[in-house]
């Protein structure tokens, strides 16, 4: 598992900045922002994986929290899924749901998941996450959200109603969350209790504690 890591992020550091940089360029040339669809396809190439101390941080949760059924937004090419991954197999239970747009990007975190030694413990879904993880049943107890900043809030929504009380969510890239976002994940009233973290380019992590008071 520490190998498959390491690799990723000597990819990601060596990489990462000049695929991006190319991403902003081709994303500045167009009419209107780009769709989901189009901001995958620019970034396609990049891993951005998610801050090292923020994985250890999921790790840390993911073993304290023993959550069942845990769900990410944003695979890319796996990174977090294995830290997640590896607290479950730690803890002897659960099974974490990951949704990736791009096709390209689910071989890969599955590829790396199956040399990690962890695919078991992994189902990685393809497509759309407000389709994807809007398909779900189960009760969700553990929430990552990494992928497409604009899609936080309308995949939030898409799980609230299988979030069960005392779920967590953890939101990546803090300084890129688009306000209305915020504003709900830091509204008691709705249930939330949220808190955010200097680590990376800063972590939102939010309970729900079930209880709404509009």
């Amino acid at each position: 598992m520490r190998a498959v890591l390491n690799r990723l992020y000597s990819m990601a550091e060596r990489d990462d900045k000049g695929v991006m940089e190319r991403a902003y360029a081709s994303a500045a040339g167009l009419s209107a922002p780009p769709t989901p669809a189009e901001a995958s396809a620019l970034c396609a190439e990049a891993l951005l994986p998610v801050d090292p101390k923020i994985g250890r941080l999921l790790h840390l949760l993911v073993r304290t929290l023993r959550p069942r059924n845990p769900v990410e937004f944003g695979a890319s090419y796996g990174a977090s899924a294995i830290q997640i991954a590896a607290a479950l197999r730690d803890n002897g239970s659960g099974h974490l749901t990951t949704s990736e747009l791009d096709g390209g990007k689910v071989r890969k975190t599955r590829e790396n998941l199956a040399e990690a030694g962890l695919s078991d413990l992994v189902t990685v879904l393809e497509g759309d996450a407000r389709d994807t993880l809007g398909a779900l049943t189960e009760p969700v107890d553990f929430i990552l959200l990494d992928g497409w900043k604009e899609l936080y809030l309308p995949v939030l929504k898409v799980l609230e109603p299988l979030m069960a009380p005392g779920a967590v969510i953890v939101s990546d890239n803090l300084s890129m969350l688009p306000a209305d976002y915020l504003e709900r994940i830091r509204d008691g009233r709705l249930g939330y209790v949220s808190l955010d973290l200097p680590l990376g380019d800063g972590v939102e992590v939010t309970t729900w504690t079930g209880i709404r008071d509009e």
